[in-house]
C-alpha cells in the first residue's frame, strides 16, 4: 500500500508539517515523487517511520536517529526487540510511579501508613529516569541494555541507607580528587584513594566491579563533552587526571 504525506501522517498520528520535515533532513525520504508533485510512502518508508517514532518516544534527538536507522548494518528486526525490552522498563518505571503516588494520596487522605522505604521510592526512580535522559543512549551502546537493565534495577532495591551512602561516595571521592589534581600525580597516594572511592561509589549500581569497565567509564569521562564539562568545571583537566589515575589503579591490582 502506498501513501501520501497527508495520509501517511493521519496514519502515525504526526503532523504532515514533521514528515516534510523528515524528508528535509533526509531521515525519511518518499520513495517517489508522483507526476503532481506528491510525496508517496511505500511500505518499507511506513516501517522506517515507525522505528523513528519507537526512538522518538525513547528520547532520541533526531540527528541520533538518523544515524541509527539509515546506517547501512541497520536491523530492523534487533531494534523492536530492543525497544520491546526498553518499553517494559519503562512500563516497570511508571507503574511504580503510579503506585507511589496512589499511595501518597492514600496517606494524605487518612487511609494509609507509608513507610519511609515506599516514600523513598520515587527519589530512586527519578535519579534513573534522569541517567536515562542524560545518558542512556551512550551507556547503551557501551554497555548493551541488559546491564543497564541490572544497574537500575540494583538501583530500584536499594535502601534509603544504601542510597545516602552512595551520595556519600559521590560527594567525598569529588572533594578527594579536586585535591589530588591539585598534586599533579595521577599514581600519587591521595589520588588513588579517590580512584578507590570512585570504585566504591560505581559499585553501589553495578552487579559487580569490573576493571575494564572502570577504565572504560573513565575514558568516557574523557571522550564525552558532557562529563568532562562536569569534571572540569573547576579544574581543567581533572576528567583526564581521573582517567589516568584509573589506568595506574587497574593495573596495579
Amino acid at each position: 500500500m502506498e501513501y501520501t504525506v497527508q495520509k501517511l501522517a493521519q496514519a502515525a498520528g504526526i503532523s504532515s508539517r514533521t514528515l516534510r520535515y523528515y524528508d528535509e533532513i533526509g531521515l525519511l525520504k518518499p520513495v517517489r515523487i508522483n507526476s503532481s508533485g506528491y510525496r508517496i510512502y511505500g511500505q518499507s518508508e511506513v516501517d522506517q517511520l515507525q522505528q523513528i517514532l519507537f526512538y522518538r518516544e525513547l528520547g532520541l534527538e533526531l540527528n541520533n536517529i538518523k544515524e541509527i536507522v539509515t546506517a547501512p548494518a541497520f536491523d530492523g528486526a534487533q531494534a523492536l526487540r530492543e525497544h520491546r525490552l526498553k518499553l517494559y522498563q519503562k512500563r516497570e518505571q511508571l507503574n511504580d510511579l503510579i503506585t507511589n503516588v496512589e499511595k501518597t494520596i492514600a496517606e494524605t487522605e487518612g487511609g494509609i501508613k507509608m513507610s519511609d522505604k515506599e516514600k523513598f521510592a520515587g527519589f530512586k526512580q527519578k535519579l534513573i529516569e534522569d541517567n536515562e535522559k542524560q545518558y542512556g543512549q551512550e551507556i547503551r551502546e557501551k554497555y548493551g541494555d541488559e546491564t543497564v537493565y541490572k544497574s537500575n534495577q540494583k538501583v530500584q532495591g536499594m535502601s534509603q541507607e544504601q542510597y545516602e551512602e552512595s551520595n556519600r561516595l559521590a560527594t567525598e571521592y569529588m572533594e578527594k580528587l579536586r585535591a589530588a589534581f591539585a598534586t599533579g600525580d595521577p599514581a600519587g597516594e591521595l589520588a588513588q584513594k579517590a580512584v578507590d572511592m570512585h570504585r566504591q561509589w560505581l559499585s553501589c549500581f553495578w552487579d559487580n566491579y569490573n576493571p575494564e569497565a572502570h577504565l572504560g567509564v573513565s575514558q568516557m569521562y574523557v571522550d564525552d563533552e558532557r562529563f568532562t564539562a562536569y569534571y572540569d568545571a573547576e579544574q581543567p583537566g581533572t576528567a583526564a587526571f581521573l582517567r589516568d589515575a584509573v589506568r595506574v589503579y587497574v593495573g596495579s591490582r
